[in-house]
């Protein structure tokens, strides 16, 4: 992994009903993009934004009641861009609260278990909420987690990406534990959000594009808050 390409400011915060609280300008990013989570219960979800947000896998955390959050800025295509993460609780009866983060998402990683077959065959499920609820430029990304268990495997590589081929996402594998394709992920799910703002298929004057411009702060300037890592608790 690259990683000397990352900026390294990043949150996790628990917030579920809480609005975000934007910093003044200047700022040290030129783009917020909004992620959903989304897939069943114990697939990893949280687990992956962890690994995301804090370099670090949490091995026994228990699962999101409602919704979690968390931040981090990345460099795409030469650009610093925010990612705002809303990680959904894969339980059937947060459902009801979990659609409504839907709305105006840029991007949205769909998760199964490699290990558990039920948690494929709900994909669909999962795609049919996403497909209704975001806009039709939304990039979905799906996401085979625990690719460190191939003992256990259940579900083959290539019929989960046929099946992402089928239905025009991109797909990976990845493993929040070893940190394995997790940078990369976040990281191409951005880069088409990107492409898709510079082929101009994303209108930015839309709330529902997911996607806020920023200017940039000038060389030397004052970074705000969000570059500094502040450290809690994961659910999955």
């Amino acid at each position: 992994m690259e990683q000397n390409r990352f900026n390294q400011g990043y949150r996790l915060d628990r917030h579920p009903d809480r609005s975000i609280k934007m910093t003044a300008a200047p700022y040290n990013y030129s783009y917020i993009f909004k992620y959903i989570i989304i897939g069943d219960m114990g697939v990893g979800k949280s687990c992956l934004l962890h690994q995301f947000t804090e370099k670090k896998f949490m091995a026994d955390c228990p699962h999101t009641i409602g919704v979690e959050f968390g931040t981090r800025i990345m460099e795409v295509h030469g650009q610093k861009v925010k990612l705002q993460i809303w990680d959904t609780a894969g339980q059937e009866r947060f459902r009801a609260v979990t659609r409504s983060y839907y709305r105006g998402a840029a991007g949205a990683l769909m998760v199964y278990d490699i290990t558990r077959r039920s948690t494929y065959n709900h994909l669909s499920s999962w795609l049919t909420d996403a497909r209704n609820l975001t806009n039709p430029n939304t990039v979905i990304i799906l996401i085979g987690n625990k690719a460190d268990l191939e003992a256990q495997r259940d579900v083959t590589y290539e019929e989960a990406k046929q099946f992402a081929e089928e239905n025009g996402l991109l797909f990976l594998e990845a493993s929040a534990k070893t940190g394995e394709n997790v940078e990369e992920a976040f990281l191409e799910a951005a880069k088409r959000i990107y492409q898709n703002i510079q082929d101009g298929s994303l209108d930015l004057n839309a709330a529902e594009s997911g996607v806020q411009h920023k200017p940039s702060a000038p060389q030397g300037g004052r970074l705000n808050a969000d570059s500094q890592p502040a450290k809690e608790g994961c659910s999955c």
